[in-house]
């Protein structure tokens, strides 16, 4: 979080809703959570609303606030997402209640006690599931977080006990095999309907990630309340899809499609929000820097006609829907994807109003999250003021006049925010980096590794992220004082992308971007043992680095690499560069020499 958003979060947080005032919208068109009704007025006195049809005058020493023109709707809820950083973003973009599919215990816990005590004006609601239900090597593991496992066949309900014991609000569970040249270990269908039944047997919903049609229907055959996702598929038939409409509505179960996530995997980016100058103005370059970059290397968007087909589908099946975005990923923001998933969702084929139900009355209905989601007398007064009518047009959405949370408006974070990315561009563009004249970022100094600039080069492994491979390497000097680097990579199963190698940083601080424009291309002299390794490059705000694979032989060869190649890096904001072995266990050697950044 930025200072001055976290000092105005603090500011916030100080005035529990028992202190909040009284606000008269007036003549404003109203969307409930479930339907419109035009010229209400609408009262929200000490963080409820009051009357959703006021027709009285202005209470004395009420704000007034004038609607004409303009829509107010529930604050909007994102039904998939994961918490770890940007937490007042989603109210600047009116997200008041977040739905957290896995996130550490710590910032659960921490969101839960601030929340109890009112103390949370800053940030928006959240209910998490904690630690998600996966298997060892699972997905869900691949992360820098040391999480449990369970054991196909293990003990279903002490492990759900525990993550309810640590204030999990229901239970995620995790049905994965992996994609392309990827493989996790996936829970099996017994455990995942045991680990099921035992939420169940604790009153807690249980929702799965899944990943194709196979499982989609496992794991609503085997009771779940809610699928995390839809999915990609380059085939999908319109028989399969009613099926599988068919089985969530007979089986009572809502979806949450996740267009935002889906289209990232697909290589399409969000270009209404990327051309949206009211949203790039309320998002600095790291925030932007994780929308522009997707998982997708190019463009499918071909693979994306299976979940639109899906949703389809549940729609007319009657199956509930809910907009969730799957923010925390490659391809996504928090809050500011929530308005992207509305338009998927309504390109997808439903109406405006049903797209502002399922980020609305829906999700809150569909994870018994109290009485939120509507503009109702005694629900929690947590409103969206927009320009326009969005019920005729989705991305009226975007065009917020103000965010209340329980009551209290929200305008001081968005102002800061507003006045921080202002701030951050009218900084001058700096110039990118000098670079050497031969552009050698590989030198060696007292027999050491040593770079022209930046942090340098360091053994970079998986062990970060809870993995245990290890690597040495070593140097000597090459040609004209530059440094030939040997790797010897240990690269051992217990992460789920376990990986060995060396990293240049080329920030004057570990993972700050540097501007590397300057060049065009990375280029080096490699031998080794044969097989295959890669370099990686990432930018500011990524959180998976690029790759692309190079081979090795006995002798010496030259090997150059366009930035261009490094699909969705940004080359003015570049924090690292790594060469490195895996994903497939084994003791690996290779040597790189004359590393260059060049523009030719």
């Amino acid at each position: 979080m930025k200072p001055t958003a976290l000092m105005l979060a603090a500011a916030l947080a100080c005035s529990s809703t028992a202190f909040a005032g009284t606000t008269l919208v007036q003549d404003v068109r109203v969307f409930d959570g479930r339907s419109a009704h035009e010229h209400r007025s609408v009262l929200v006195r000490d963080g409820l609303i009051a009357d959703s049809d006021y027709r009285g005058k202005a209470p004395a020493g009420s704000r007034v606030v004038d609607g004409k023109g303009r829509t107010l709707l529930p604050g909007l809820i994102d039904a998939h997402v994961h918490t770890w950083q940007h937490f007042e973003l989603p109210l600047v973009f009116g997200v008041t209640t977040q739905v957290d599919m896995f996130t550490g215990v710590e910032v659960m816990q921490r969101i839960q006690k601030q929340m109890a005590a009112g103390r949370n004006g800053g940030e928006a609601d959240v209910f998490s599931a904690g630690t998600l239900v996966t298997a060892p090597g699972g997905h869900g593991t691949e992360y820098p977080v040391k999480i449990p496992t369970l054991e196909n066949g293990g003990d279903a309900q002490a492990f759900v006990d525990a993550r309810i014991a640590e204030g999990s609000h229901f239970i995620k569970v995790v049905m994965e095999d992996g994609f392309g040249d990827h493989h996790f270990n996936s829970l099996d269908r017994a455990t995942v309907k045991a680990v099921i039944d035992a939420a169940h047997k604790r009153g807690k919903l249980a929702v799965v990630h899944i990943s194709n049609l196979e499982n989609a229907r496992a794991a609503l055959e085997a009771g779940a309340d809610g699928l995390a996702h839809l999915f990609v598929a380059d085939k999908l038939s319109q028989e399969q899809a009613d099926s599988l409409a068919r089985l969530a509505q007979a089986k009572g179960a809502f979806v949450v499609p996740t267009f935002s996530v889906l289209e990232s995997i697909a290589g399409v980016k969000p270009r209404e929000l990327l051309e949206d100058p009211q949203v790039a103005a309320l998002l600095d370059r790291e925030e932007r820097g994780a929308l522009q970059t997707g998982y997708g290397p190019s463009p499918r968007p071909a693979i994306l006609a299976a979940p639109k087909m899906v949703t389809a589908a549940m729609r007319r099946a009657g199956v509930p829907l809910l907009a969730g975005t799957d923010a925390g990923n490659a391809g996504t923001q928090y809050g500011a994807s929530l308005h992207h998933e509305l338009a998927a969702l309504v390109d997808a084929g439903l109406s405006p109003r049903e797209a502002l139900v399922a980020a609305t009355s829906a999700p809150a209905r569909a994870f018994r999250l109290g009485r939120r989601g509507q503009i109702a007398k005694g629900y929690k007064a947590d409103l969206v003021l927009v320009e326009g009518n969005p019920l005729q047009d989705i991305a009226a959405t975007r065009r917020i006049v103000e965010v209340w949370k329980d009551g209290e408006s929200t305008a001081p974070v968005r102002d800061a925010q507003l006045r921080h990315v202002a701030q951050q561009n009218a900084v001058k563009g700096t110039q990118p980096l000098a670079l050497p004249a031969d552009g050698r970022i590989s030198l060696l100094k007292d027999g050491k590794l040593a770079s022209p600039f930046g942090t340098g080069w360091f053994p970079s492994t998986d062990k970060f992220a809870g993995g245990v491979s290890t690597v040495n390497l070593g140097a000597q000097s090459a040609s004209e004082g530059g440094a030939a680097i040997a790797i010897d990579a240990q690269v051992k199963p217990g992460f789920a992308y376990p990986w060995a190698g060396a990293a240049f940083l080329p920030g004057a601080q570990p993972m700050l971007g540097a501007d590397l424009s300057a060049a065009k291309m990375v280029r080096f002299r490699v031998r080794g043992d044969g097989r295959k390794y890669t370099v990686s490059m990432a930018s500011s705000g990524m959180t998976i680095p690029r790759s692309v694979a190079f081979d090795t032989g006995a002798e010496w060869k030259e090997v150059t690499i366009p930035f261009s190649d490094f699909a969705g890096v940004d080359p003015s904001a570049v924090t690292m560069i790594g060469f490195n072995a895996g994903p497939q266990p084994g003791d690996y050697r290779f040597e790189i020499a004359d590393v260059r950044l060049v523009d030719r």
